[in-house]
């Protein structure tokens, strides 16, 4: 058994550890509730952007959205992997990069890059996958310009040529519990078939053609970062719920210690309390 030095100081050590983990938990859901402010309100718009811009692709003859919509012949794909840039997140970060170990296995024969959005993914994934670019600031300053630049820099890629399909791997807020790991194709658009399409009789001013065209880059840049918004507010849901764990299992440490701190200590009490009495045996005889 430990002496009972080396008990206090471990029952110091968890002490600390427990004032960190709670003072990181209670950050962590300061900083939520806004992030999650953010995600809920912005989930409406973005999905009615992309159900228009699906209704009114479906509702046109021949290929609409022009380059955004090219189906070619898959050789070359980009994964875009959001991640943290902070770490003590539980599982956030690993099932990102488990799932695009599981994608890259999907796509056998063909050449599979990497952009990563977060310093814990690009520090893994680069180790195995080839990182082309890594867009961690853009968690300095979460802004939609922010966004924008980044959607830009990929459909322009998507354009040229560099790369056959796009696609995001996030994950999603569903509560500060729990995380879904998502996969969203980016480029190229995947327009709904015309017998699903529901439009009313509306008038359209500019015409179709011009409206669609004018949505596809908007969509684009506005679902990058409802993905990045989600994950934001995904990262800080599963913090929150580490350090309260990390929490609750260094407050059961604790209590632990100091159970085998009162033993000892009654131990060496009740060793020095026979001492005394050995000792007067002793004299008296």
């Amino acid at each position: 058994m430990a002496n009972l030095k080396e008990i206090r100081n471990r029952i110091t050590s968890v002490s600390s550890t427990m004032q960190i983990t709670s003072a990181m938990k209670m950050v962590s859901a300061a900083k939520l509730k806004k992030a999650q402010d953010a995600i809920t309100a912005m989930r409406p718009y973005a999905e009615k952007l992309t159900e228009l811009l699906q209704n009114l692709s479906a509702t046109l003859e021949g290929e609409v959205g022009g380059a955004y919509t090219s189906q070619r012949e898959v050789k070359k794909v980009l994964l875009v992997a959001v991640t943290s840039n902070r770490g003590l997140c539980g599982a956030f970060n690993s099932n990102i990069i488990k799932e695009v170990k599981n994608i890259t296995d999907k796509y056998k024969g063909v050449s599979v890059d990497v952009l990563t959005i977060g310093k814990k993914g690009n520090d893994i994934l680069r180790k195995t996958y080839n990182v082309v670019d890594n867009k961690s600031s853009i968690f300095d300053d979460l802004t939609f310009e922010n966004a924008s630049a980044v959607a830009s820099e990929l459909t322009e890629k998507f354009i040229a040529g560099e790369y056959d399909r796009i696609e995001l791997v996030y994950n999603q807020f569903k509560n500060a519990a729990t995380q879904i790991v998502k996969t969203e194709q980016f480029l190229p658009l995947a327009p709904i078939a015309k017998g699903e399409a529901v439009t009313g009789d509306y008038i359209f001013e500019p015409s179709k053609e011009e409206i669609v065209m004018t949505l596809i880059p908007k969509s684009l840049k506005t679902q990058l970062y409802k993905a990045i918004r989600d994950s934001f507010a995904a990262e800080h849901g599963a913090r929150m719920t580490a350090m309260h764990k990390a929490t609750d299992n260094a407050t059961e440490l604790r209590n632990q210690l100091k159970l085998t701190y009162n033993k000892a200590r009654q131990a060496a009490i009740t060793g020095e309390i026979l001492e005394i009495v050995g000792g007067a045996e002793a004299l008296n005889g």
